[in-house]
């Protein structure tokens, strides 16, 4: 039975009460006509993002609903514990499969898992950053099936996108009902930046004796995220960078500026490994920097978050997570793992095909919720030509149940219906560890529709924490 987080065997939950009295106080078409003036006021800001499904990038507005998702203290409380104590064990097997694979020595994880996936970068083995934190950032993807059930879908812990929608969902309500703000004790989420800039003082090389100069590095204004990228420069009052404004000189990396050269110490990228360094990398590629990475492992810069992070995220290292905690921190998971087959496997394999009309299955470096399958949604032929692509390349792939995303009221053309939602909390990891009392929730805007991403026709809400 799916989850209804305002309703409760038909009654309103206490959380959503007084959105439920707000939500009566429109009369007439008052709602829809503040619907319309909140698409509008997104435009206006220019709140987009980038599609690449013709031979050009498209920009498209992401679409805002009114109605925001609550969470109490106590709930937030055990969503807060969970994404730390990830991050933190995440970040311990990045360290350590750089630096003496010692949970791969104890067969916790096949070497093979690890070191024949793409995202496992071999010119980090040995290295050690700032802190030993290779992930600085992670946003982890989770959806909840009951009142108190949270269940994780996926780790995020190279560049997270969507904590600008974050704020600006948050931006746009207070501005259109500050009332309801009066009437309802909300966590802030204003100080996000001011704690981003923080946590990317605090990783700054150890030869650093000054104020750390930071730069936010964009591959452009085609890229999908590129409005969050000048966002979040905006707000830390920081440069927004691309690798062309950069050079590196005797490995110490250099911003062009019109009073010449200045040195900088952190780099907050937004470009992918392959990009990031010609010299070390993709030797094709142009939005990267020139020996960015002999600088960066000379000490002379901090890269946030560090290459080769990757491997965290990794689909198919998604179902060791509960193994990574209890070996790292000696702890049980506070959030649990879906169910996962990892299709390299022979026997995990035959399930999967024998049962694919009632599983959802994922590219291990898929994004976007693109490259995937929901069988219960797929016609047969669709089905067959998955089947095909698995059996060709099962290494590629993973499948999970289907699950019971929880709903939420939202805004249709019939009015008022339930839609599915899932939820991204976004963490800084520097001198100490913190997850914003706020998150990216999103919304599968089509009825019974479970992919909720921009890129496929979802929206975003606003996301409430009450302190009480």
């Amino acid at each position: 039975m799916l989850f209804n987080e305002m309703l409760n065997n038909g009654s309103i939950r206490k959380p959503y009460k007084k959105i439920d009295k707000w939500i009566q106080s429109f009369k007439d078409n008052s709602y829809e006509k503040k619907h319309q003036e909140a698409q509008r006021i997104f435009k206006r800001i220019g709140i987009t993002f980038s599609v690449y499904e013709k031979k050009s990038p498209e920009e498209r507005m992401i679409p805002f609903d009114m109605i925001p998702r609550v969470f109490t203290a106590n709930e937030w409380k055990v969503i807060e514990s969970g994404v730390k104590q990830r991050t933190k064990a995440l970040n311990l097997f990045l360290h350590d499969i750089y630096n003496g694979a010692n949970i791969i020595k104890e067969k916790i994880i096949p070497a093979e898992l690890v070191y024949k996936s793409r995202a496992f970068e071999s010119s980090m083995v040995g290295f050690s950053p700032p802190k030993k934190i290779f992930s600085h950032i992670s946003g982890i993807d989770i959806v909840r099936t009951s009142l108190n059930k949270f269940v994780v879908l996926e780790d995020n812990c190279r560049t997270p996108s969507g904590v600008s929608y974050m704020m600006q969902n948050r931006e746009i309500m207070m501005t259109m009902f500050p009332d309801l703000f009066n009437d309802n004790i909300i966590e802030p989420i204003d100080d996000y930046p001011l704690s981003l800039r923080k946590m990317l003082s605090s990783i700054a090389p150890l030869n650093c004796d000054k104020e750390p100069i930071i730069v936010v590095l964009t591959p452009g204004s085609y890229n999908s995220a590129y409005y969050e990228h000048s966002f979040l420069a905006d707000l830390m009052g920081v440069e927004l960078v691309e690798g062309e404004d950069l050079f590196t000189e005797k490995d110490k990396v250099y911003m062009r500026t019109v009073r010449g050269p200045q040195k900088i110490d952190v780099i907050y990228r937004r470009i992918d490994d392959p990009y990031l360094d010609p010299l070390c990398f993709n030797q094709d590629s142009l939005i990267g920097v020139p020996g960015i990475m002999n600088a960066y492992k000379n000490g002379n810069v901090t890269i946030c978050s560090a290459p080769g992070s990757g491997i965290a995220d990794d689909k198919a290292i998604y179902s060791y997570v509960p193994d990574i905690i209890k070996f790292y921190l000696s702890e049980k998971p506070i959030l649990e793992n879906v169910k996962t087959w990892n299709c390299s496997r022979e026997k995990d394999l035959k399930y999967v095909l024998q049962n694919i009309k009632d599983l959802v299955v994922k590219e291990v470096h898929g994004s976007g919720g693109v490259g995937m399958l929901i069988g219960p949604k797929a016609t047969k032929n669709q089905i067959k030509n998955f089947a095909k692509k698995i059996r060709n390349n099962p290494e590629k792939y993973i499948a999970q149940p289907t699950l019971d995303l929880s709903t939420c009221p939202t805004h249709t053309s019939n009015g008022l219906a339930p839609r599915h939602v899932d939820l991204r909390p976004f963490c800084l990891m520097g001198r100490q560890v913190d997850v914003v009392k706020g998150a990216l929730t999103r919304v599968a805007l089509k009825e019974n529709s479970l992919v909720v991403n921009s890129s496929q026709g979802g929206g975003v809400k606003d996301t409430w924490v009450l302190r009480k």
